[in-house]
Protein backbone atom coordinates (compact mmCIF):
# COMPACT_ATOMS: atom_id res chain seq x y z
CA UNK A 1 0.00 0.00 0.00
CA UNK A 2 1.33 3.47 -0.88
CA UNK A 3 1.61 5.80 2.11
CA UNK A 4 0.57 9.43 1.42
CA UNK A 5 3.50 11.85 1.69
CA UNK A 6 1.58 13.91 4.20
CA UNK A 7 1.83 11.12 6.77
CA UNK A 8 5.63 11.03 6.67
CA UNK A 9 7.35 13.02 9.42
CA UNK A 10 10.93 12.24 8.33
CA UNK A 11 12.99 10.33 5.77
CA UNK A 12 16.17 8.37 6.38
CA UNK A 13 19.13 9.53 4.26
CA UNK A 14 22.15 7.45 3.35
CA UNK A 15 25.22 8.45 5.29
CA UNK A 16 26.83 9.56 2.01
CA UNK A 17 24.86 10.56 -1.13
CA UNK A 18 25.68 8.32 -4.12
CA UNK A 19 27.19 11.15 -6.15
CA UNK A 20 29.49 12.20 -3.33
CA UNK A 21 30.45 8.58 -2.69
CA UNK A 22 31.40 8.16 -6.34
CA UNK A 23 33.51 11.29 -6.29
CA UNK A 24 35.34 10.12 -3.18
CA UNK A 25 36.10 6.78 -4.85
CA UNK A 26 37.34 8.37 -8.07
CA UNK A 27 39.46 11.13 -6.53
CA UNK A 28 42.52 8.94 -5.88
CA UNK A 29 42.38 7.60 -9.45
CA UNK A 30 41.99 11.05 -11.04
CA UNK A 31 44.58 12.96 -9.08
CA UNK A 32 46.99 10.17 -8.19
CA UNK A 33 47.43 7.92 -11.27
CA UNK A 34 50.13 6.00 -9.45
CA UNK A 35 47.48 4.84 -6.99
CA UNK A 36 45.66 3.09 -9.84
CA UNK A 37 48.83 1.77 -11.45
CA UNK A 38 50.06 0.18 -8.24
CA UNK A 39 46.91 -1.89 -7.82
CA UNK A 40 48.23 -4.53 -10.20
CA UNK A 41 47.15 -5.19 -13.76
CA UNK A 42 45.10 -8.39 -13.57
CA UNK A 43 41.33 -8.17 -13.55
CA UNK A 44 40.00 -9.26 -10.14
CA UNK A 45 39.23 -12.98 -10.20
CA UNK A 46 40.92 -13.59 -13.56
CA UNK A 47 42.84 -16.83 -14.01
CA UNK A 48 45.56 -17.79 -16.45
CA UNK A 49 44.07 -19.77 -19.35
CA UNK A 50 45.97 -22.38 -21.35
CA UNK A 51 44.81 -22.02 -24.97
CA UNK A 52 47.00 -24.57 -26.74
CA UNK A 53 50.12 -26.67 -26.11
CA UNK A 54 50.86 -28.29 -29.45
CA UNK A 55 53.93 -26.31 -30.47
CA UNK A 56 57.70 -26.64 -30.45
CA UNK A 57 58.52 -23.24 -28.94
CA UNK A 58 56.22 -20.23 -29.11
CA UNK A 59 57.44 -16.67 -29.60
CA UNK A 60 56.73 -13.21 -30.98
CA UNK A 61 53.00 -12.56 -30.34
CA UNK A 62 51.54 -9.51 -32.11
CA UNK A 63 47.95 -8.34 -32.54
CA UNK A 64 46.43 -6.93 -35.73
CA UNK A 65 43.94 -4.06 -35.83
CA UNK A 66 41.02 -6.39 -35.06
CA UNK A 67 42.74 -7.96 -32.06
CA UNK A 68 43.65 -11.30 -33.66
CA UNK A 69 46.96 -12.52 -32.26
CA UNK A 70 49.73 -13.89 -34.49
CA UNK A 71 52.64 -15.80 -32.98
CA UNK A 72 55.50 -17.99 -34.12
CA UNK A 73 56.47 -21.61 -33.59
CA UNK A 74 60.13 -21.23 -34.46
CA UNK A 75 61.24 -24.90 -34.47
CA UNK A 76 58.44 -25.81 -36.88
CA UNK A 77 58.85 -22.64 -38.98
CA UNK A 78 55.24 -21.48 -38.72
CA UNK A 79 53.25 -18.38 -37.86
CA UNK A 80 49.89 -19.08 -36.23
CA UNK A 81 46.81 -16.91 -35.84
CA UNK A 82 44.57 -16.99 -32.76
CA UNK A 83 41.40 -15.16 -33.78
CA UNK A 84 39.07 -13.03 -31.68
CA UNK A 85 36.59 -15.91 -32.16
CA UNK A 86 39.07 -18.26 -30.44
CA UNK A 87 40.00 -20.15 -33.59
CA UNK A 88 43.58 -21.34 -34.20
CA UNK A 89 44.85 -21.46 -37.79
CA UNK A 90 48.19 -21.46 -39.60
CA UNK A 91 48.93 -18.08 -41.20
CA UNK A 92 52.28 -18.99 -42.76
CA UNK A 93 54.01 -22.37 -43.03
CA UNK A 94 57.32 -21.11 -44.41
CA UNK A 95 58.02 -18.33 -41.94
CA UNK A 96 61.79 -17.94 -42.16
CA UNK A 97 62.18 -19.24 -38.59
CA UNK A 98 60.51 -16.00 -37.50
CA UNK A 99 61.01 -14.81 -33.96
CA UNK A 100 59.66 -11.37 -32.96
CA UNK A 101 56.60 -10.00 -34.81
CA UNK A 102 54.92 -6.58 -34.96
CA UNK A 103 52.04 -5.13 -36.95
CA UNK A 104 52.48 -1.83 -38.78
CA UNK A 105 49.78 0.75 -39.28
CA UNK A 106 49.68 -0.40 -42.91
CA UNK A 107 48.20 -3.73 -41.79
CA UNK A 108 51.30 -5.71 -42.73
CA UNK A 109 53.08 -8.05 -40.36
CA UNK A 110 56.78 -7.37 -39.76
CA UNK A 111 59.02 -10.23 -38.68
CA UNK A 112 62.51 -10.95 -37.42
CA UNK A 113 63.21 -13.80 -39.83
CA UNK A 114 65.97 -15.76 -38.13
CA UNK A 115 66.67 -18.31 -40.87
CA UNK A 116 68.71 -15.88 -42.99
CA UNK A 117 69.07 -13.09 -40.42
CA UNK A 118 66.60 -10.71 -42.07
CA UNK A 119 63.73 -8.30 -41.38
CA UNK A 120 60.61 -9.19 -43.37
CA UNK A 121 57.35 -7.52 -44.25
CA UNK A 122 54.50 -9.99 -44.76
CA UNK A 123 51.27 -8.75 -46.34
CA UNK A 124 47.84 -10.20 -45.41
CA UNK A 125 48.06 -12.72 -48.25
CA UNK A 126 51.39 -14.03 -46.95
CA UNK A 127 53.61 -12.38 -49.58
CA UNK A 128 57.10 -11.69 -48.23
CA UNK A 129 59.33 -8.66 -48.85
CA UNK A 130 62.85 -8.62 -47.40
CA UNK A 131 63.56 -5.17 -45.93
CA UNK A 132 66.97 -5.72 -44.30
CA UNK A 133 69.52 -8.50 -44.60
CA UNK A 134 72.88 -6.88 -43.80
CA UNK A 135 74.70 -3.95 -42.23
CA UNK A 136 77.76 -2.48 -43.95
CA UNK A 137 78.07 -5.48 -46.23
CA UNK A 138 77.85 -8.15 -43.54
CA UNK A 139 74.82 -10.22 -42.64
CA UNK A 140 73.05 -9.43 -39.38
CA UNK A 141 73.59 -11.64 -36.34
CA UNK A 142 69.96 -12.70 -36.02
CA UNK A 143 67.25 -10.05 -35.55
CA UNK A 144 65.27 -11.02 -32.48
CA UNK A 145 62.58 -8.48 -31.59
CA UNK A 146 61.25 -5.28 -33.15
CA UNK A 147 59.04 -2.25 -32.62
CA UNK A 148 57.66 0.18 -35.22
CA UNK A 149 57.57 3.87 -34.28
CA UNK A 150 54.71 6.25 -35.22
CA UNK A 151 56.59 7.37 -38.35
CA UNK A 152 56.98 3.80 -39.62
CA UNK A 153 60.65 3.38 -38.73
CA UNK A 154 61.69 0.02 -37.29
CA UNK A 155 63.83 -0.52 -34.19
CA UNK A 156 65.16 -4.05 -33.79
CA UNK A 157 67.57 -5.95 -31.59
CA UNK A 158 70.29 -8.09 -33.13
CA UNK A 159 71.78 -10.51 -30.59
CA UNK A 160 73.67 -13.66 -31.52
CA UNK A 161 72.19 -17.03 -30.60
CA UNK A 162 73.88 -19.77 -32.58
CA UNK A 163 71.28 -21.87 -34.45
CA UNK A 164 71.64 -25.45 -35.61
CA UNK A 165 70.02 -24.54 -38.95
CA UNK A 166 72.72 -21.98 -39.83
CA UNK A 167 75.76 -22.84 -41.94
CA UNK A 168 77.90 -20.18 -40.20
CA UNK A 169 79.13 -20.49 -36.62
CA UNK A 170 80.81 -17.12 -36.00
CA UNK A 171 78.99 -13.89 -35.19
CA UNK A 172 78.82 -11.84 -38.42
CA UNK A 173 78.78 -8.41 -36.79
CA UNK A 174 81.35 -6.93 -34.40
CA UNK A 175 78.93 -7.00 -31.48
CA UNK A 176 75.31 -7.39 -30.46
CA UNK A 177 73.55 -4.12 -31.18
CA UNK A 178 70.24 -2.29 -31.66
CA UNK A 179 69.37 -0.82 -35.06
CA UNK A 180 66.93 1.67 -36.57
CA UNK A 181 65.59 1.35 -40.10
CA UNK A 182 64.26 4.64 -41.48
CA UNK A 183 60.58 4.84 -42.53
CA UNK A 184 61.55 4.75 -46.21
CA UNK A 185 63.66 1.60 -45.53
CA UNK A 186 66.70 3.25 -47.15
CA UNK A 187 68.88 3.97 -44.13
CA UNK A 188 69.94 1.54 -41.38
CA UNK A 189 71.81 2.95 -38.39
CA UNK A 190 73.09 1.53 -35.14
CA UNK A 191 71.49 3.25 -32.18
CA UNK A 192 72.79 1.16 -29.24
CA UNK A 193 76.24 -0.45 -29.20
CA UNK A 194 77.10 -0.94 -25.52
CA UNK A 195 74.81 -3.77 -24.41
CA UNK A 196 75.90 -7.35 -23.82
CA UNK A 197 72.91 -9.06 -25.48
CA UNK A 198 69.91 -6.89 -26.39
CA UNK A 199 66.65 -8.78 -26.76
CA UNK A 200 63.15 -7.47 -25.92
CA UNK A 201 62.18 -4.01 -27.19
CA UNK A 202 59.14 -1.69 -27.06
CA UNK A 203 58.45 2.03 -27.42
CA UNK A 204 55.83 4.47 -26.20
CA UNK A 205 52.87 5.25 -28.50
CA UNK A 206 54.00 8.87 -28.83
CA UNK A 207 57.38 7.76 -30.11
CA UNK A 208 59.32 9.56 -27.40
CA UNK A 209 60.87 6.72 -25.40
CA UNK A 210 62.32 3.31 -26.20
CA UNK A 211 62.81 0.41 -23.78
CA UNK A 212 65.47 -2.22 -24.49
CA UNK A 213 66.24 -5.31 -22.42
CA UNK A 214 69.81 -6.57 -22.05
CA UNK A 215 69.00 -10.17 -21.24
CA UNK A 216 72.57 -11.29 -20.54
CA UNK A 217 73.28 -8.37 -18.19
CA UNK A 218 69.89 -8.74 -16.45
CA UNK A 219 68.95 -5.10 -17.04
CA UNK A 220 66.33 -3.12 -18.95
CA UNK A 221 67.09 0.43 -20.07
CA UNK A 222 65.00 3.34 -21.33
CA UNK A 223 66.15 5.91 -23.88
CA UNK A 224 64.83 9.16 -25.28
CA UNK A 225 64.12 9.01 -29.03
CA UNK A 226 65.48 11.89 -31.09
CA UNK A 227 63.85 13.19 -34.32
CA UNK A 228 66.31 11.34 -36.57
CA UNK A 229 65.65 8.02 -34.81
CA UNK A 230 68.84 8.02 -32.77
CA UNK A 231 68.70 7.63 -29.00
CA UNK A 232 69.94 9.63 -26.03
CA UNK A 233 69.77 9.83 -22.24
CA UNK A 234 70.19 6.13 -21.49
CA UNK A 235 69.06 5.24 -17.97
CA UNK A 236 68.38 2.07 -16.02
CA UNK A 237 64.69 1.23 -15.92
CA UNK A 238 64.71 -2.12 -14.11
CA UNK A 239 67.29 -4.54 -12.75
CA UNK A 240 65.79 -7.36 -14.77
CA UNK A 241 66.43 -8.48 -18.31
CA UNK A 242 63.75 -9.82 -20.63
CA UNK A 243 63.15 -11.99 -23.65
CA UNK A 244 60.05 -10.20 -24.94
CA UNK A 245 58.30 -7.05 -23.86
CA UNK A 246 55.01 -5.14 -24.11
CA UNK A 247 53.32 -2.05 -22.67
CA UNK A 248 49.81 -1.14 -21.52
CA UNK A 249 47.84 2.12 -21.69
CA UNK A 250 49.31 3.29 -18.38
CA UNK A 251 52.80 2.70 -19.81
CA UNK A 252 53.43 -0.20 -17.46
CA UNK A 253 56.15 -2.44 -18.90
CA UNK A 254 55.80 -6.24 -19.03
CA UNK A 255 59.03 -8.24 -18.92
CA UNK A 256 59.32 -11.98 -19.51
CA UNK A 257 61.50 -14.92 -18.51
CA UNK A 258 60.33 -16.51 -15.28
CA UNK A 259 56.68 -15.68 -15.84
CA UNK A 260 55.70 -12.06 -16.54
CA UNK A 261 56.88 -9.25 -14.28
CA UNK A 262 55.17 -5.86 -14.53
CA UNK A 263 56.76 -2.50 -13.73
CA UNK A 264 55.15 0.92 -13.61
CA UNK A 265 56.60 3.90 -15.47
CA UNK A 266 58.92 4.65 -12.54
CA UNK A 267 60.47 1.17 -12.72
CA UNK A 268 58.69 -0.14 -9.62
CA UNK A 269 57.39 -3.71 -9.73
CA UNK A 270 53.60 -3.72 -9.41
CA UNK A 271 52.65 -7.27 -10.43
CA UNK A 272 53.90 -10.73 -11.35
CA UNK A 273 52.11 -13.40 -13.35
CA UNK A 274 53.21 -16.95 -12.67
CA UNK A 275 53.31 -19.12 -15.79
CA UNK A 276 53.69 -22.90 -15.30
CA UNK A 277 56.37 -23.35 -17.97
CA UNK A 278 60.16 -23.53 -17.91
CA UNK A 279 60.44 -20.27 -19.88
CA UNK A 280 58.11 -17.39 -20.75
CA UNK A 281 59.27 -15.91 -24.04
CA UNK A 282 56.99 -13.04 -24.98
CA UNK A 283 53.72 -11.16 -24.43
CA UNK A 284 51.25 -8.90 -26.21
CA UNK A 285 47.77 -7.48 -25.72
CA UNK A 286 45.01 -8.73 -27.99
CA UNK A 287 41.30 -9.37 -28.27
CA UNK A 288 38.66 -6.94 -29.48
CA UNK A 289 39.16 -4.59 -26.54
CA UNK A 290 42.92 -5.22 -26.11
CA UNK A 291 42.41 -6.36 -22.52
CA UNK A 292 43.61 -9.93 -22.98
CA UNK A 293 47.29 -10.45 -22.26
CA UNK A 294 48.57 -13.24 -24.52
CA UNK A 295 51.66 -15.09 -23.36
CA UNK A 296 53.93 -17.37 -25.37
CA UNK A 297 55.73 -19.80 -23.06
CA UNK A 298 57.74 -22.87 -24.06
CA UNK A 299 55.40 -25.09 -26.13
CA UNK A 300 52.21 -23.25 -25.18
CA UNK A 301 49.99 -20.21 -25.66
CA UNK A 302 48.25 -18.64 -22.65
CA UNK A 303 46.12 -15.60 -21.92
CA UNK A 304 44.80 -13.74 -18.90
CA UNK A 305 42.26 -10.95 -18.54
CA UNK A 306 43.57 -7.56 -17.41
CA UNK A 307 41.99 -4.39 -16.06
CA UNK A 308 44.06 -2.29 -18.49
CA UNK A 309 44.30 -2.16 -22.27
CA UNK A 310 47.37 -2.54 -24.40
CA UNK A 311 49.15 0.65 -25.42
CA UNK A 312 49.55 -0.29 -29.09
Amino acid sequence: MRVPNSTLRFRLRPPCPPLLFGILVLLPLLFFPAFAANQGVIEPGAKLELLAEIFGFTEGPAADAEGNVFFTDQPYNRIYRWSVADQLTVFHDNAGRANGLYFGKDGNLYACADLNNEIWRIDPSGKITVLVKEYEGKRLNGPNDLWIDPKGGIYFTDPFYRRDYWTHTAMPQDGQHVYYLSPDYKKLIRVVTDLEQPNGIIGTPDGKRLYVADIRAGRTYVYDILPDGSLSNKRLFASLGSDGMTMDEQENIYLTGKGVTVFNVRGEQIDHIEVPERWTANVTFGGKDRRWLFITASDSLYRIRTRVRGAH
